[in-house]
């Protein structure tokens, strides 16, 4: 049963960020000169969206994560999503694969394949993408602290298919500031991986055009328990780290920033959340034009992916998650974004069935063709609550950005810890809020039955493909020329202890036969392990 509530207008109401919300906006609740603030959709400062037309000329990406099992598991995934609308591939890796350990390492039992497809070689790599032309696609692979070992077997798969690397299309997320700050899924410490990450984007900025070296992503830091503003602020703050390395690498900032992109979560308050898109835009494109003085606009554009929140799908009443993925997507179609996952709302159980996955990309089809919302670029900008809001997601993350600046910027904060004691007092908030009953969430302290967990169908992952890639990784080795793996192995150390950049011979790693895990084992033999200072 509902709790009993009596109307109170006095009651103070807040964003789920803290930001106080009057009961009504006015024309006096936005401040200065909107025509410089706002422009129109696709001119700087980019807050009413990227683009001119929005989705009038081509609607979002709609970008659907796969991936379990085996790759011939997640290649059928890949192709069965293709061939109900999905319009480009995001890949999502097992643990190991997550952490840089091949299947067969004693660290890997009982992982293998179960939250993500198993990658550990070259002939892995083939399977995940058999008859999937990779000139023709663009992937997104959510992939870290491995990711340079990801690239390089996804560079000799297309050269296996004739394509050079000139021509491929696709995003690696790549973000390894967000894993210290957030997920918490890392090979060595903090400035090697930094290191690693600036010679994969001095390598892409002049060899793969068209790919994204990196994806900053805002997913993990929300996910993890940061509110809107601390996600915006942080995921900012990241961006700004990249652009200084790549200065450092010595490439000049329009050079690579155009092929900069980000990845935000989106979650439960509407309007919050699209105020959270707007801001970030019009953040960015003043931090490239005026901090960095890039000249070219399209370094001034913000481009990104979002996904609706995971931590939002509740297992009582799944059904109810539907609905949340259904509110979250359109406040991030109504925001502006270019790529957009929709959640199934199985995944509180277990990884999506098909049928889940299938109604979860319907969801974006029906807001896609059925709405009407692609008609108009911005269709809430000029809301006197949605711009006020908007100024006021820009002030907070701002300030946390000067914070940061005044540590000596990201990567030092992080060593401090500074992000993630503010992600971990707000995820407790949160939870003290939820546990009290302030704040409500249906099924689990609002409108609650008895009814039972577990009811709805849910996707059973065997240990059979574990057993199948230990075997298929121990044979890879076994088959292969031990002479050239063993000279690609030294070369990748001797590349990883001196200056050379590491993507060649990593490169050429791969078309050795040389697994993940051994690759990973130089870096963590050369660079070290990093260990969580929480946890010292």
């Amino acid at each position: 049963m509902a709790p009993k509530r009596e109307p109170n207008p006095e009651l103070e109401f807040t964003s789920m960020s803290g930001i106080p919300l009057k009961p009504a906006y006015r024309p006096s609740d936005v401040a200065g000169s909107y025509e410089e603030k706002l422009g129109d959709a696709g001119q700087y400062p980019y807050t009413r969206g990227p683009h001119a037309t929005m989705y009038r000329g081509k609607p979002w990406t709609m970008r659907m994560f796969a991936g379990f099992g085996t790759p011939e598991d997640t290649n059928r995934r890949f192709k069965y999503l293709l061939e109900h609308g999905q319009t480009g591939l995001s890949t999502a890796f097992d643990m190991p694969t997550l952490m840089g350990y091949d299947p067969d390492s004693p660290r890997s039992l009982g992982e293998v394949g179960r939250e993500g497809v198993s990658v550990a070689c070259l002939d892995d790599m083939l399977r995940l993408f058999d008859g999937i032309p990779l000139r023709d696609v663009s992937t997104s692979m959510t992939i870290n602290a491995p990711a340079i070992y990801l690239l390089a077997c996804y560079v000799a798969v297309a050269e296996r298919q004739g394509t050079t690397p000139d021509k491929l299309r696709g995003t690696l997320q790549n973000d390894m500031l967000k894993e210290y700050i957030a997920q918490k899924e890392w090979i060595s410490p903090i400035r090697p991986s930094m290191r690693i990450i600036r010679d994969m984007l001095v390598y892409c900025t002049r060899e793969m055009p068209l790919w994204n070296t990196i994806s900053i992503s805002g997913y993990h830091i929300r996910e993890a328990g940061a509110t809107a503003v601390q996600e915006l602020a942080f995921t900012l703050a990241d961006g700004i780290g990249y652009v200084q390395l790549g200065i450092e690498g010595g490439l000049a900032v329009d050079d690579f920033a155009p092929r900069l992109s980000y990845f935000f979560d989106v979650h439960n308050d509407f309007f919050e959340e699209v105020a959270k898109f707007r801001a970030a835009r019009r953040m960015w494109s003043k931090i490239m034009r005026e901090r960095f003085g890039a000249k070219n606009p399209r370094s001034w554009l913000l481009r990104t992916h979002a996904q609706t929140a995971g931590v939002s799908l509740m297992a009582q009443q799944p059904l109810n998650n539907v609905v949340r993925t259904t509110l979250q997507a359109l406040a991030a179609v109504l925001g502006g974004t270019q790529s957009l996952h929709t959640n199934s709302f199985d995944e509180t159980y277990a990884l999506p069935t098909e049928d889940a996955a299938t109604l979860a990309l319907r969801t974006q089809q029906v807001i896609a063709e059925e709405s009407g919302v692609t008609a108009v670029a911005d269709p809430l900008g000029g809301s006197w609550f949605v711009e006020r809001l908007t100024d006021q997601m820009e002030q907070a993350a701002f300030a946390y950005i000067d914070k940061i600046d005044a540590m000596g910027g990201i990567v030092r904060a992080v060593e401090e810890g500074f992000p993630q004691r503010e992600i971990a007092n707000s995820a407790y908030q949160f939870q003290r809020q939820v546990d009290e009953g302030t704040r409500g969430i249906v099924g689990v302290n609002r409108y609650v039955t008895d009814e039972k967990k577990g009811t709805i169908p849910t996707l059973k992952i065997d240990h059979g493909p574990e057993k199948e890639q230990r075997e298929r990784v121990a044979r890879a080795r076994a088959a292969r020329d031990a002479a050239r793996a063993k000279a690609a192995i030294e070369a990748v150390r001797r590349a990883a202890a001196g200056d050379e950049n590491l993507v060649p011979p990593v490169i050429e790693a791969v078309r050795s036969h040389v697994t993940l895990g051994e690759v990973c084992d130089v870096f963590r033999q050369v660079f070290g392990e990093h260990r969580d200072p929480a946890y010292l």
